[in-house]
This record gives C-alpha cells, structure tokens and sequence, in this order.
C-alpha cells in the first residue's frame, strides 16, 4: 500500500508520468496525464431534445430520379474527335518536342520552388510580394466595372491571338 501511495504521489508531482504499480499489489492506481473522466449513464443514447426522423423522411431529399435524357458525356465521340485532331497534326514530333519541353519546364520550376522554400526568409518575403500583386491585381482589373470591362477584352484579345485568328 505504501509502494502504491508513492507512484500515486509522484503523478500527481508530474502530469506526465505513467504511474505502474508493481506486480503482487492488490490495488489498482492508474495515474496518466489525461484527466479523470467519469463514464455517462444514459437510459436513452440521445438527448430529449434530439428527436428520432424516420428512415423515409431522413432519405427523402437524397432521392435522384434519371431521366430519359442522354448524357451530355459520350467518351467515344470525345476519343474519335482527339483521334482526328491527330491525324491532321503534320509535325508530330514538333508536339512531343514541345509536350516533353513543357514537363521539363514543369520540373525546373518544382526544382526552384523547393530551393527558394529552403531558404528561411525568402518564402515569407515571396508570400509578401504574392499577397501584394494580388491586392494590386484586385485594385487594378476587378474592383471596378469599367476595369473589368478593359480585363475583359485584353482576354478576347489573348484568345485571339493565341487561336491565330488575329
């Protein structure tokens, strides 16, 4: 008992210690770090203020009908379509030429993302600088609606030159 009354002394001295007592003793100390929490006796598992729905009324706004629609999605049309678009590409390997540059240019960028990230200043001032062309950006093209206009047509304007059609 005194062995006992000693481990239970020195958890209460410190809150994280484990207290065991030796094997042989009759009594069960248990001192852990986590506070004593005494178990709930409940004769109903909810509360009164909790009521029951029923299964039916519980399910009734996850009912989905289908339709006699077709899906907008049809992934042989999709497939036959890329099949085409391929086929009338000339240069092929000028794609793969550009397609593999462009994973290249992906991992270079990953590769110093992480050497700016390890520096321990710089990615803070980089969120600062980040967070301030946004403000900028916000103030500039989308706070007004004469502003969002001109955003507007620079966008067409890039789309068109991109498409070629300029």
């Amino acid at each position: 008992m005194a062995a006992t009354t000693a481990y239970a002394a020195a958890a209460a001295a410190s809150s994280s210690i484990l207290a065991i007592p030796p094997r042989g003793t009759n009594s069960t100390v248990r001192c852990s770090a986590f506070p004593f929490l005494p178990t709930r006796l409940l004769s109903q598992p909810f509360p009164s203020s909790i009521r029951k729905v029923s299964d039916v009324r519980r399910c009734s706004s996850l009912r989905i009908r289908a339709s006699e629609e077709s899906s907008a999605f049809d992934a042989d049309e999709i497939f036959q379509d890329l099949k085409q678009k391929w086929d009338a590409v000339e240069n092929k390997s000028t794609v793969f030429l550009y397609g593999g540059g462009a994973i290249v240019a992906v991992w270079l960028t990953s590769v110093l993302v992480t050497a700016i990230n390890s520096v321990p200043l710089l990615p803070k001032i980089m969120e600062l600088v980040g967070l301030g062309y946004t403000g900028w950006f916000v103030y500039r093209y989308l706070l007004f609606k004469s502003s969002r206009k001109e955003l507007a047509t620079d966008i067409e304007e890039l789309k068109k030159k991109i498409a070629g059609s300029e």
